[in-house]
């Protein structure tokens, strides 16, 4: 049993150890502390297995497994590989897919739709607004953060109308959509795909005019295919709230292998924090093409930090 003055004594002697530690290794803690990458996780796009999936060769169930096999922290399955889509599925099938995400350690990073709000006709853009109200919902029960959108293809529009009239009509139909998902606690994340979106310009100028903290950035960084597209990733990228790393992108319009270092350097600068879903396109068997992806994009990470 220690006396008092061994107490004292003992106390002393680890405040002068432990003031002397600090002395020694605080400099080094603070700069490792300012330099420690962002946190990131990563997720797969369910895309990768869109032929699979498509054909039923593969359920959802499969996928999910052979994720979690391979170490993925989430998935990202877009809604027309559930039953019924466009419709939603019933409630229990949803739960049945929660439960079996969560029981294999996977978090669900998001959700998305085909939508265009570039069509001219008001009723049926309306009718494209409800459509992503409806897979808001989904989200919701899912335990999903983000609900993935395009602007529209916007390509073959008659030619009265303009793009700052035609930017209007995605603006508006993204803030009735952001509207609606604030109060369902999800995010509205608007995803570039060289439609109406070719360049960051396009993407910052409709995320300023809706001017809503329920609406960020899926940066697809495989569908900017017009002049540099690390200069428009970079650009983007504090905007994001999701990602899609791709295999391939394009420099000038040529498609060319992604340096996944320097896109992991620009996710690093960016300051994000979150998911990073890859998405492998492109003939050959997805389980392969999507493990020896998912590697690469380790070793960029591991790279940077």
């Amino acid at each position: 049993m220690y006396t008092d003055s061994a107490q004292s004594d003992r106390r002393t002697f680890l405040k002068m150890a432990l003031a002397s530690t600090v002395a020694v290794i605080a400099p080094q803690r603070y700069a490792e502390a300012t330099q420690l990458p962002s946190r990131v996780r990563l997720s797969c796009n369910l895309y990768s297995f869109n032929e699979p999936l498509m054909s039923r060769q593969m359920t959802l169930d499969d996928v999910l497994t052979y994720c979690a096999e391979l170490g993925f922290d989430a998935v990202d399955p877009t809604g027309y590989y559930f039953p019924g889509y466009p419709t939603p599925p019933s409630d229990a099938y949803l739960y049945q897919i929660k439960q079996k995400a969560f029981r294999l350690g996977l978090d669900i990073s998001g959700t998305g739709v085909r939508n265009d709000f570039t069509l001219p006709d008001p009723v049926r853009r309306k009718a494209e607004v409800d459509l992503v109200m409806k897979w808001t919902d989904v989200a919701a029960r899912l335990g999903a953060p983000v609900v993935r959108v395009f602007a529209g293809l916007g390509k073959e529009l008659p030619a009265q109308y303009n793009r700052d009239e035609v930017t209007g009509w995605v603006v508006e139909s993204i803030r009735a959509c952001t509207d609606y998902a604030a109060r369902q606690g999800v995010m509205i994340v608007l995803q570039n795909h060289a439609d109406f979106i070719q360049t960051a310009d396009h993407v910052l100028d409709i995320i300023r005019k809706v001017d809503s903290s329920w609406l960020a950035v899926n940066l697809d960084i495989g569908s900017f295919k017009v002049g540099d597209p690390y200069v428009q990733i970079a650009r983007v990228a504090p905007y994001a709230a999701t990602w899609q790393l791709k295999e391939n992108l394009f420099v000038d319009g040529k498609e060319v292998r992604t340096d996944l270092v320097r896109i992991a350097q620009i996710v690093r600068d960016s300051g994000y924090r979150g998911y990073l879903p890859i998405e492998t396109l492109g003939k050959g068997d997805p389980k392969v093409k999507v493990a020896a992806f998912l590697d690469k994009v380790k070793k960029a990470l591991a790279t940077n930090g």
